[in-house]
């Protein structure tokens, strides 16, 4: 989730992430913001800490707090002294990250923050032989490199975050596509499909991702 009221750079930041395989749901102002951050499950927020509405980044760091959401939360805004920083952190802020910045910080402070809650596992996400770098985005199994499309890439990333978590239909449409998109649940089938094809059926070894029926979808050894 990207709260950036300058368009622009809401923007700018929204299609740079969509390039890196992630979906990204944008909100203009404070209020638009905190109401979707508090109804919905993020992986992770972009703050704006200046912003129209009534509210701004500080109090809606300090109300998701105070609804027991963990999410992660970098903040990004022109204050930069020591002060905005210290006052940002403390209202439930897990990065600091100063106007102007650049895309690829940006970026690997989010790969950074994604990391800590799937207990630091690192570039590399991994069940069995088969491997997805969230880096170089690169995908093998049994030291052979698969392709993937980005929408594929996201799915199999969820997939391999929460492995051996039994995931349902409705938990991969919130993580995987944005809050805008049409998407049916045959849509997830779909894709399970491509997946399926190019990690299990190329393979001669077991399959990874496994059905279960009226529940949703899990991968595991």
């Amino acid at each position: 989730m990207v709260i950036e009221d300058e368009r622009k750079i809401a923007n700018s930041v929204k299609r740079g992430l969509e390039q890196e395989s992630y979906a990204v749901d944008v909100a203009y102002d404070g209020e638009e913001g905190l109401n979707s951050a508090l109804a919905a499950e993020y992986d992770l927020i972009v703050l704006d800490r200046m912003l129209p509405g009534g509210i701004d980044g500080l109090e809606i760091c300090r109300e998701i707090r105070k609804g027991g959401i963990k999410v992660p939360i970098i903040m990004v805004t022109a204050k930069d002294q020591i002060r905005d920083r210290v006052s940002g952190l403390d209202a439930g802020a897990d990065d600091y990250l100063v106007k102007p910045f650049s895309f690829e910080e940006l970026l690997a402070r989010i790969r950074a923050l994604l990391r800590r809650p799937a207990e630091s596992l690192g570039t590399a996400l991994v069940v069995a032989d088969l491997s997805l770098d969230t880096v170089t985005h690169e995908v093998a199994r049994a030291d052979k490199k698969i392709h993937l499309s980005r929408r594929e890439f996201s799915l199999l990333e969820y997939l391999l975050r929460n492995a051996g978590r039994v995931l349902s239909k409705d938990d991969i449409i919130s993580h995987v596509w944005d809050f805008d998109a049409d998407v049916l649940p045959n849509t997830v089938e779909v894709y399970m499909g491509y997946l399926r094809k190019k990690i299990d059926r190329a393979f001669k070894g077991a399959n990874l991702i496994h059905t279960l029926r009226g529940f949703g979808y899990k991968i595991s050894e």
